[in-house]
């Protein structure tokens, strides 16, 4: 049965097919040829695993994001972010990752954080002299940063298919955020320093002046952090004050969300939302199967007959999430594997919030790397006449390497996740 499950999902994938049907299709085929189990069991964990407080999170971060991103919060950030760091060697290219830890600390979404930084930065980087490829690769790995840096939503998938908090998620990839911004920044400025003359004049007063502009886009992260470990707002609803002080922000203080944009912004975060929730169900359906055939129970035999060392089972889970991080969109790639992974972690000892923090880190890597590295896609239209290929050069290469070197450091040195959670609680 385990054969026709993952067989058939493969198969079906290899056809095209959007992972959500290619899921329910591959476990109503295994249900109705292996078991005696009614189809209609299906239907009801689908639905059911979609009744869920915490799962409409995922909505209200995306329209939060929305609603700073169109409402004037970017520039403003990039702004602040070139202010601190634009007189560095490779400057702008710095600002790009500092300014997307900021907004990813706002957007939750790896393709927002893309867009909205990338829209603005890379022109300048064009006009003051930055190679084109490295200018369009730079955003695409600084768009990762969306997704690790809280609130993130796979953070909140992770929560939900795992039963892990999702406030511990979020403050456990505080340090890991800053960590990957560190070591890309790292290769910016050594490229910078070899190739791009700075003309650029340090000032307090400016960082003072831009830092007021953004203070209200840089508030919300305290807010949502304060107020889930302050026992003020659930996850969930500290998704919806987001959604409410975006609003705010967009409409009375920055004077740049028109009912226009905000209509559009809703009907976004709907469609998005909706073929999140698809894979969701189809997941709990899959997983559902899945754990009637002992599938999980059998492969967490097998790994443990493989190795008793949690180092280097923790290696081999990780070369398995980069596989799977190449093909998959995230979410899907976390709501599949992450229930059958937490038990086994689990029986070694491991942490949830260190497991999951390490899973979505892992994961986020698999944004930049072919063949289906999404943020690859988004960066291309960030430049007319611009391919994909185009980002697959040594610049690239060497983000992926102190990626994976800031992934290592993550994977084992816990206390790089879970310093602050345990500082919080």
């Amino acid at each position: 049965m385990g054969l026709s499950l993952f067989g058939g999902l493969a198969g079906i994938l290899v056809l095209g097919m959007p992972i959500a049907i290619a899921l329910l299709i591959a476990t109503g085929i295994s249900v109705f040829f292996f078991t005696e189990t009614s189809l209609i069991v299906l239907v009801q964990r689908l639905f059911v695993s979609l009744d869920s407080f915490s799962l409409m999170a995922l909505p209200f971060f995306m329209i939060a994001g929305g609603l700073l991103e169109k409402g004037g919060v970017s520039k403003r950030i990039v702004n602040f972010a070139n202010s601190i760091v634009g007189g560095l060697p490779g400057g702008l290219a710095i600002v790009a990752f500092v300014a997307a830890a900021f907004f990813g600390a706002i957007s939750g979404s790896s393709t927002a954080t893309v867009i909205a930084i990338g829209a603005i930065l890379v022109p300048t980087m064009l006009k003051e002299g930055y190679d084109i490829r490295f200018s369009v690769t730079t955003l695409a790995a600084a768009g990762i940063l969306g997704t690790i840096i809280p609130p993130s939503i796979p953070m909140v998938t992770f929560g939900v298919s795992t039963g892990a908090s999702i406030g511990d998620l979020f403050s456990g990839g505080i340090i890991p955020g800053i960590l990957l911004t560190f070591l890309m920044s790292v290769y910016a400025y050594l490229y910078g320093k070899k190739n791009i003359k700075v003309e650029y004049e340090f000032s307090f007063a400016k960082i003072l002046r831009t830092f007021k502009e953004a203070i209200w886009a840089l508030l919300m992260p305290l807010i949502i952090i304060g107020g889930i470990y302050s026992g003020i707002f659930t996850a969930t609803e500290a998704a919806a004050v987001a959604c409410l002080y975006g609003l705010i922000v967009g409409i009375f203080v920055y004077k740049e969300l028109k009912p226009k944009v905000v209509k559009e912004i809703m009907e976004g975060a709907v469609i998005n939302s909706a073929m999140i929730m698809f894979i969701v169900g189809a997941a709990a359906a899959f997983g559902y199967v899945m754990t009637k055939a002992r599938i999980p129970a059998e492969l967490s035999q097998f790994i443990v007959s493989l190795t008793d060392n949690p180092y280097v089972l923790l290696l081999l889970i990780n070369v398995v999430l980069l596989i799977i991080g190449t093909f998959m969109e995230t979410n899907a790639a976390i709501l599949i594997v992450a229930p059958i992974f937490t038990p086994i972690i689990l029986e070694y000892g491991i942490d949830p919030i260190h497991f999951g923090v390490m899973m979505i880190v892992n994961l986020s890597i698999g944004m930049i790397t072919p063949p289906l590295g999404v943020n690859l896609f988004v960066a291309a239209k960030l430049k007319d006449g611009l391919k994909v290929n185009d980002l697959l050069n040594k610049h690239l290469g060497m983000y992926l390497l102190v990626c994976l070197v800031g992934l290592l450091l993550i994977t084992y040195v816990e206390d790089l996740v879970l310093f602050i959670p345990n500082l919080l609680k």
